[in-house]
């Protein structure tokens, strides 16, 4: 296996557009990385960089040490995973899976050994002589990967794989690859719009926007210390609660009337008299009062979600939302009035302008 090192990488087209600006980023040997942003925020173009089927604009891109900006991408030793399979529909399973040793001149009884390894290692040892179109999404997808696993290669790239599966089908498929991942061993680079799923699978998550990486750390420390209101709002779901707020000596001034008492000693030192942008988890967001969360105010309840195992109530503070988990037997309704207690050092606070964290 190898780590993977992007320096200053950018990618534009036709000397104007931007699509990537200057990401940088070290992925350890070993580890599983996951680029994770909204559509169009350019963590495709940069996976398709470090397989070589895009042009790098600025920037290197390194793999086990090597310089790669020139290389094509079949001397790269990379096997990538793609949405739509991108399986041969007349070849069998065992076909598809040997079909690139075959190329590369592998020995047969070295190809018979690597399918059979993969095969096994995936479940799938039972559908070898089928083709493509008898197998269900899930089947095809586990096809596309061992057909990567039988490369051996330095380095794995997943553009999406589970994209076309349903929702349990994406749950069980996310399982595997992360029991996969552990297996292996190996250094795999994974493509997701969906956040749930970076936090499952990520040894380090790098969150994207607009072409530019905006944090890139552990799931546990982008989802508790969002470096910007971008990461704050993208990553948890429901996202963090983002409200507008100015700090007074003893109080915080939601706007429209509401003004919550607090200790003076109860916050950071934060800038007072300026606006920010406070934000807090729904889990740390408690109805009632509660010993040792000295943060109190009331809110409306707008709307209730049932979860089954919880609700989730959106409350209005002034005329800005606040949502909260809530027990799943919480028994209240539309328009109630309730108390809400907030611990002051699960809040977080945010730059107005720029967005970014205080």
């Amino acid at each position: 296996m190898a780590d993977v090192q992007l320096h200053s990488v950018s990618k534009s087209y036709d000397g104007r557009q931007l699509a990537v600006q200057e990401v940088s980023l070290n992925i350890p040997d070993g580890e599983l990385a996951v680029f994770v942003g909204p559509s169009g925020c350019g963590k495709s173009t940069l996976l398709r960089m470090i397989a070589g089927l895009e042009g790098i604009t600025d920037g290197e891109v390194r793999i086990d040490g090597q310089r790669v900006n020139d290389k094509p991408a079949r001397e790269r030793d990379i096997a990538m995973v793609f949405q739509d399979y991108a399986l041969y529909p007349h070849k069998s399973v065992w076909d598809n899976m040997a079909f690139g040793l075959k190329l590369r001149g592998t020995p047969q009884h070295e190809i018979k050994k690597r399918v059979g390894e993969a095969a096994q290692l995936l479940q799938i040892e039972h559908l070898l002589e089928r083709k493509p179109a008898g197998l269900s999404g899930g089947q095809r997808q586990r096809v596309a990967i061992g057909r990567a696993i039988v490369r051996q290669p330095k380095v794995f790239l997943f553009d999406e794989p589970l994209s076309n599966l349903d929702a349990q089908l994406r749950t069980e498929m996310r399982a595997e690859i992360k029991r996969l991942h552990q297996r292996l061993g190996a250094t795999i680079i994974y493509v997701t719009h969906d956040q749930v799923e970076a936090m499952t699978l990520a040894d380090r998550i790098a969150v994207l926007h607009a072409g530019r990486l905006q944090q890139y750390d552990t799931p546990t420390r982008i989802y508790r210390e969002p470096h910007n209101l971008f990461v704050a709002g993208f990553m948890g779901s429901p996202p963090m609660n983002r409200l507008q707020a100015s700090l007074e000596p003893s109080a915080i001034n939601w706007g429209n009337g509401a003004v919550w008492a607090r200790p003076a000693e109860s916050l950071p030192d934060w800038p007072e008299g300026t606006p920010l942008v406070l934000g807090i988890r729904p889990e740390h967001v408690k109805l009632g009062s509660v010993a040792g969360h000295s943060l109190r105010g009331h809110g409306q309840v707008q709307m209730l979600e049932p979860l089954g195992s919880e609700t989730l109530v959106t409350l209005t503070i002034g005329e800005q939302a606040l949502i909260c988990r809530a027990d799943a037997d919480l028994e209240v309704k539309l328009g109630d009035h309730l108390e809400i207690s907030i611990d002051p050092r699960q809040l977080q606070a945010f730059q107005v302008g720029t967005g970014e964290r205080c």
